[in-house]
């Protein structure tokens, strides 16, 4: 199945994120089907550890809600509901110490992993942004040296915003010609 979002690649809590995009008719959205939670799964290399099913469908949508209010710093009591499905228990091994994921009830697995990862990205929450251009709804964690990357893309939103730009200057200004 061809990926149909514009945006891949980000950590899984902003990827998760970006199962929304604006399309040309609007907001489209990933989840909205088994199949697309399928290919959510698969881009993020989680098929063989998570089901794909309506349950598990409905856990990660709740977890995107709750990872977004987070971002947006309107509260955490849904993002720590989501984290109560699952532990990280800590053993010690013959190779050392592990971390093990705990998740008792399996459809809950992908939605907890979402969540605790935007644990490790709030530890630089300047980093976590919305695209900057006007029309665009997806996140992405900024890994740029200063921290002032303001697109997405910029092979998409940034070139977008410095056409316009410079196309908006042109018109105001045709003695420029």
């Amino acid at each position: 199945m061809p990926v149909p979002r514009p945006h891949l690649g980000e950590p899984l809590a902003i990827d998760l994120l970006n199962t929304r995009w604006a399309g040309a008719d609007g907001i489209e959205d990933l989840l909205t089907d088994v199949a697309g939670l399928r290919q959510w799964l698969a881009d993020n290399d989680l098929t063989d550890r998570c089901v794909a099913d309506e349950a598990t469908r409905q856990a990660v949508i709740d977890s995107r809600e709750a990872v977004l209010r987070a971002i947006r710093g309107e509260g955490v009591d849904d993002l720590n509901r989501v984290l109560e499905h699952g532990r990280i228990r800590r053993t010690l091994t013959a190779t050392g110490p592990a971390d093990e994921v705990e998740v008792p009830r399996p459809e809950w697995l992908p939605a907890w992993l979402a969540a605790d990862n935007l644990l490790h990205l709030i530890d630089t929450p300047d980093r976590i942004k919305q695209c900057a251009h006007p029309h665009c709804v997806l996140w992405f964690y900024d890994t740029s040296k200063n921290g002032a990357r303001r697109w997405h893309s910029m092979a998409t939103c940034g070139n977008r915003v410095k056409a316009t730009r410079h196309y908006a200057k042109k018109i105001s200004d045709p003695a420029d010609d």
